[in-house]
């Protein structure tokens, strides 16, 4: 199946970044990422679907209690997607970070990932 980059933008936040489980992840990132995905994040970038894994499992373990959630809606045109997003306490607490990510695409997959933070504040 291939994927719009619109839900390219929904899978990579919620279920790459949002997985719990190290097994899921891993497989929904080798069926929606190029082998050699660029992900620039605002402090580093990352190389291929190992690293991108790794630095997501690093990212759970920092807040495990943390969540992403959609902004809006996950939109594409031609061969880019994006997708805003709030990131903080998963028990209804106000958002902590907030963003965008924009990818690139080729044929249903993430070739190359931009994380854009817009705003971070203080946890109450």
């Amino acid at each position: 199946m291939t994927r719009s980059p619109a839900d390219l933008m929904r899978v990579n936040l919620l279920e790459v970044f949002n997985e719990p489980d190290p097994d899921r992840r891993a497989a929904v990132i080798a069926e929606n990422y190029a082998e050699d995905v660029v992900w620039h994040e605002p402090d580093r970038i990352i190389h291929g679907r190992t690293e991108l894994a790794r630095r997501a499992a690093e990212l759970r373990a920092e807040n495990p209690d943390w969540t992403f959630r959609p902004a809006g809606p996950a939109a594409g045109l031609d061969d880019i997607g994006h997708l805003g997003f709030r990131y903080g306490p998963a028990d209804g607490q106000p958002s902590v970070v907030s963003g965008m990510d924009i990818a690139r695409t080729r044929n249903g997959v993430i070739i190359e990932l931009y994380t854009i933070v817009t705003e971070i504040r203080q946890p109450s």
